[in-house]
């Protein structure tokens, strides 16, 4: 997951002065040493970590700071405040026309996802503003880009206009507009042509189609894997086009982040969206204020709430806050949660959003993947329901019975369990602090 190196080393320098009752301005120089390092490593730009450092600093050594009963806590804070202001402060909407039709054209080079992400952009209008998208196969050039984008539209069912790789992309983008208008679709999503690197040719297409379109949002769709690049990218198109959003892709598999805390500020425009998984459904809004909290190891849990929302279902969700009160949840609820879980994304993902979840004993050890929970539902699927109630009663040929069945091995079955019995000790720790905080497991769909 993004910014996993970055946050294991930040979290690792600021717990070092977060308990002090003293702070110097040694301390300070000691510490921003090390967070600018670890900010270089994460592929951040140069630029951008020096002037980081500069205010960090400046306000760390400020006497607001150093007179504070909490120092170690009051720099800990900035850090959060300056680290969220990096990535543009706060969400920032997608741009919706007044009168219909909203026009969003997606730009970016061949293999950042342009594709793939205006299907997921159309799927996520229509769920979260009642949008009645149309899909604009714009690139002639990319074999079977238009297959790509009507495929997408099948999976979702909603419209694809296409007139195929021998038309202009000019006259396609003039007649999709006056296609929306006539079939009433109040927002048109016109996906663009990329290439290997900037050309003239690209750009000046781009140009025109945005004079023929005048479109609400040209979304920038970068591939965050590529790091320095994607800055460098989204500088030279926010040159020529002036766009108004971008969108990262591929977030999810690089554990750098550097390209979400420079492009902000190398461009002045804001991340709008982020790929979070190759699934359709894929694509969230993207908050500064939360990215930040998750950096530090401060957790995530409105992002965990608003996936539950999405995807959970709340009334099996009170039934679920019942069996955690009476102590009674079985492997048969277990496995009912796996399904719930499922869509939210990887369980381990959802975990490290929680506020101090590095801290907590046993969790490393919760690992699953989508295909790692498939294979744990055919293990509880092959106990009889006596046996999902109370799986103290699996002694080892019960155990043999359940491996052959499912198809999993011995060992499997007792991974399983074994975890089973962390997650319910894991489940007693957040329970008993009930008078501290909220259970952040409680009714959000999480399997334990």
């Amino acid at each position: 997951m993004a910014f996993e190196g970055l946050g294991s080393r930040l979290q690792s320098i600021l717990d070092d002065i977060k308990g002090k009752g003293k702070v110097t301005e040694q301390d300070i120089k000691t510490m921003m040493r090390e967070v600018r390092l670890a900010l270089l490593e994460a592929d951040v730009n140069f630029k951008v970590v020096r002037q980081f450092i500069k205010d960090v600093s400046a306000r760390a050594e400020g006497a607001d700071v150093m007179k504070s009963l909490t120092p170690g806590q009051q720099v800990i804070k900035i850090v959060q405040e300056e680290l969220t202001a990096l990535m543009g402060g706060e969400n920032a909407k997608i741009n919706l026309a007044k009168k219909p039709p909203t026009v969003i054209m997606m730009v970016g080079l061949q293999g950042a996802g342009k594709t793939t992400t205006a299907g997921k952009l159309a799927l996520l209008l229509r769920k979260q503003h009642n949008k009645k998208p149309l899909l604009v196969a714009g690139d002639i050039y990319r074999p079977a880009a238009i297959d790509q984008l009507e495929t997408i539209g099948r999976q979702l069912d909603i419209p694809v206009y296409s007139m195929g790789d021998k038309e202009k992309v000019e006259t396609i983008v003039e007649n999709a507009m006056q296609y929306a208008k006539e079939e009433h679709l109040d927002t048109v999503i016109i996906d663009t042509a990329g290439r290997l690197h900037i050309d003239e040719d690209l750009m000046n297409e781009l140009k025109n189609v945005k004079e023929i379109s005048n479109p609400d949002e040209i979304m920038l769709v970068v591939d965050s894997m590529t790091g320095q690049d994607a800055v460098n990218v989204a500088e030279s198109f926010n040159d020529l086009l002036d766009i108004t959003g971008v969108t990262l892709t591929k977030l999810d598999g690089d554990t750098r982040g550097g390209a979400a805390l420079s492009i902000r500020s190398v461009t002045e425009k804001p991340i709008k969206f982020i790929g979070v998984s190759e699934k359709l459904d894929g694509l969230e809004p993207f908050h500064p204020e939360r990215m930040a909290s998750r950096i530090l190891g401060m957790g995530d849990i409105l992002s965990i709430i608003d996936r539950a929302q999405a995807n959970v279902d709340m009334e099996e969700q009170e039934k679920l806050e019942q069996k955690l009160k009476e102590n009674s949840f079985t492997l048969d609820d277990f496995l009912d949660q796996m399904d719930q879980v499922k869509n939210m994304g990887p369980l381990d993902e959802l975990i490290k959003m929680l506020p101090g979840a590095n801290k907590i004993k046993g969790l490393d050890k919760v690992k699953m993947s989508g295909k790692e929970i498939d294979h744990v539902q055919a293990i509880i699927r092959s106990m009889t329901m006596e046996e999902r109630e109370n799986p103290e009663k699996l002694n080892i040929s019960r155990k043999r019975r359940i491996a052959k069945g499912s198809g999993r091995s011995l060992q499997e079955v007792n991974r399983l369990l074994k975890q089973f019995n962390e997650m319910k000790k894991m489940m007693k720790q957040f329970t008993n602090q009930k008078g501290k905080r909220k259970n952040p497991f409680g009714g959000m769909g999480l399997p334990f």
